[in-house]
């Protein structure tokens, strides 16, 4: 399923700076050159394969062209996307229309509510982006402060913001009155979708950030340093050029795959004997409820990466409250949350038409995306062709949509135990629920013989899985009150 298109006739867009040859003579002046901090747009992924990409693919680089022309810049999301050129462009598409197009939120609270949503999660890579896009939007920088200096209609919000971020399912039909009816400071319907959107993208933004390891770029804060580098005669367009440390990676790679020599079989031998049993016998709907229930349970007993607390710096926890607020599973303590099903309220018969009706077009932008993350495929599975994944990517959506207590009655829960191993359940669950905790080696540890291409499909699907399962429990919940 390669992307089609050609050459655009406009210039290529180069991804590194021209002037190598003149860093020596401007320090022969005193003036001092950064160098990237980071080795590549990921901690987790060889640059030469990222920027390999755009390099093959003429429709990626017509997309990333586009992108530099309407933003003027290309950031490393875009570069890591950049393997999935179809999806990106609906990305591309959905996040230009949120942020830029006309809208019921002015320009300045829609890169405000990006900040808050991004800073729940820690992720200082999202903040910082939008810190400089409120500024040049002319946003008031004392906002900037915290978030007690943002207007109370914005502070109103930061409870919305967290329970959405870490424990959806608690969001009931009070918490949108609440926001609704606030006097002078009250939201729209209209508003509220739009903040509802915004909030659940970035939400879900950061946890692909986090998944794929994204670095900031060279002129962000965190993203370069000024201290000589410890390789002899690096450069700072070695990020591009696949100097540096590529060769290491790939000897690291090998050794790897030679460990693990089968798991791409087994997996493909499992998913061929549930399609036998799929095709003898049917499981009764008792049956399929008992294995919902089990898996939700089960789902609790994964551990995140690791369970320590991650303390947010102070540059990020100001732009929200109550920073000891995080995922809890469903019963711990007790706790009993009722069993979303989505034969009641579903995204495509209730959400959809609900977000395009308040919010026009969004809810078909948000729909493409979804549609294209979830039946993206290139029939491979690591070296093998000609492979139906449907199974796999289902299983994948299904376990997130899981641990968030949402059940389809039609599927039958039993086949993620056999789909997904244990070191692939604790990745998605750090990655969808506490993504700040997300580590190299957990991305190393699942899938080892598969692409980075093909993680990176993965975290595609956890992102808009997450961001689904948000906006139906929020959806639902602004239909209650509007009923």
């Amino acid at each position: 399923m390669k992307g089609q298109g050609g050459p655009t006739g406009r210039r290529p867009l180069q991804l590194v700076s021209p002037f190598c040859s003149c860093f020596s003579f401007l320090k022969d002046f005193g003036v001092r050159i950064p160098r990237p901090l980071g080795n590549g747009p990921s901690r987790f992924i060889p640059e030469k394969e990222i920027l390999q990409v755009s390099k093959v693919d003429p429709r990626t680089q017509s997309i990333f062209e586009d992108a530099f022309a309407a933003l003027g810049r290309l950031d490393n999301i875009s570069l890591v996307m950049g393997f999935h050129p179809q999806y990106l462009e609906s990305f591309l598409r959905t996040q230009h229309y949120l942020l830029q197009m006309d809208g019921p939120l002015s320009l300045h609270y829609r890169h405000y509510i990006g900040i808050m949503a991004a800073a729940r999660h820690q992720c200082s890579y999202l903040v910082n982006l939008h810190v400089n896009d409120f500024l040049q939007v002319g946003g008031d920088s004392k906002w900037l402060n915290g978030l007690d200096g943002a207007p109370q209609k914005l502070q109103a919000l930061g409870e919305l913001n967290k329970i959405l971020a870490h424990r959806p399912w608690l969001l009931t039909k009070a918490h949108i009155e609440h926001l609704l009816k606030a006097e002078e400071h009250s939201w729209s319907l209209a508003e509220l979708i739009h903040a509802v959107v915004l909030l659940t993208h970035y939400h879900s933004l950061a946890s692909f950030t986090f998944g794929c390891g994204i670095t900031p770029e060279i002129h962000s804060d965190g993203g370069h340093t000024f201290r000589p580098p410890s390789l002899s005669q690096y450069c700072v367009c070695d990020i591009a050029n696949g100097n540096g440390h590529g060769h290491l990676e790939e000897r690291r790679g090998n050794h790897q795959v030679s460990e693990v020599s089968g798991e791409v079989e087994v997996l493909m031998e499992r998913m061929k004997q549930l399609q036998e049993c799929r095709d003898e016998e049917e499981a009764s709907q008792e049956e399929m409820a008992t294995r919902f229930e089990r898996e939700k349970t089960e789902s609790m007993l994964v551990a995140t990466a690791e369970d320590e607390e991650c303390v947010p710096s102070r540059d990020v926890s100001r732009h929200f409250e109550d920073p000891s607020y995080g995922y809890k599973d469903f019963s711990r303590r007790g706790e009993h949350v009722p069993t979303f099903r989505v034969q009641d309220y579903s995204w495509e018969d209730h959400g959809y038409s609900l977000v395009n009706r308040l919010y026009p077009d969004v809810g078909q932008l948000l729909d493409e995306k979804f549609q294209m993350a979830y039946n993206l495929t290139y029939n491979t599975m690591a070296m093998h062709k000609d492979v139906d994944t449907t199974m796999l990517r289902r299983a994948i959506w299904n376990y997130i949509h899981c641990m968030f207590g949402i059940r389809y009655d039609d599927y039958d829960y039993g086949e993620i135990n056999q789909l997904l191993d244990r070191s692939f359940k604790v990745y998605i669950k750090t990655m969808v629920c506490s993504p700040e905790k997300t580590t190299k080696r957990m991305y190393e540890s699942f899938w080892r013989q598969f692409q980075h291409s093909e993680k990176v499909h993965v975290n595609l699907l956890l992102m808009e899985a997450r961001m689904q399962a948000e906006l139906l429990y929020a959806l639902r919940a602004i239909t209650r009150y509007m009923t």
